[in-house]
């Protein structure tokens, strides 16, 4: 396993092209990138960011080894179109499909970034989710694994049942997808890449069907 496609639409729409380099221990590369923080146009801006990031890339889908998505936690619509992207993706090109969850490639991101905890502290990791809501996990240790979560709730709820256990540090960094690569690298190596690319919406979407009519006779 060498090169990777990521997809992750849990917050804006980001997708990456990801390459681990054959030295032992190399850290993976990014090696084409399209990232967009805006939270809408999924669906406009997804096939515009994976040509982009093959193109900068020099690649074609015949070079990748496998795909992976973000499975959030994120709003329903958005999530959903990164998913079925990645879906469709690795069908057409007979390629293997794993899964991350969004918040732990964060914590990724923050520990590469050079971010170490006291041993009591816990990083928070929060990210949009509408609503006054936010989609949270925590996570701890040198590694940064995760600990509680992921889960949606009001801010100043959650923030009212963790503190009492320890000092919280609040992640810095955003959704990459170049993040979502690297962390599928470190648990493919590991031997705990996931296949399950179950969406975490975490609530029931606004969407929902209109009752049907009662007939009268």
């Amino acid at each position: 396993m060498r090169r990777v496609l990521a997809i992750d639409t849990s917050a804006g729409t980001s997708v990456a092209v990801v390459e681990l380099g054959a030295a032992i221990g190399a850290r993976p590369q990014c090696v084409g990138s399209w990232h967009s923080d805006n939270p809408m146009k999924h669906a406009e801006n997804i096939g515009v960011a994976i040509a982009a990031a093959l193109q900068q890339a020099g690649l074609t889908a015949s070079k990748l080894d496998a795909v992976v998505v973000g499975r959030g936690p994120g709003p329903f619509t958005g999530l959903r179109v990164g998913i079925a992207a990645a879906v469709m993706f690795a069908e057409g090109a007979r390629l293997p499909l794993y899964g991350v969850v969004s918040l732990d490639a964060i914590a990724l991101a923050e520990r590469e970034a050079g971010l170490t905890l006291e041993p009591v502290a816990r990083l928070l990791v929060a990210t949009d989710a509408r609503r006054k809501e936010v989609y949270w996990a925590t996570y701890s240790g040198i590694g940064l694994e995760r600990g509680e979560g992921p889960g949606v709730q009001k801010l100043e709820v959650l923030l009212g049942e963790l503190e009492p256990a320890g000092p919280l540090v609040a992640a810095t960094q955003g959704v990459h997808a170049e993040n979502i690569g690297r962390l599928f690298f470190e648990q493919h190596l590991a031997g705990v890449a996931s296949l399950d690319i179950s969406a975490l919406y975490l609530r029931e979407p606004d969407a929902v069907p209109t009752p049907a009519k009662k007939v009268s006779g």
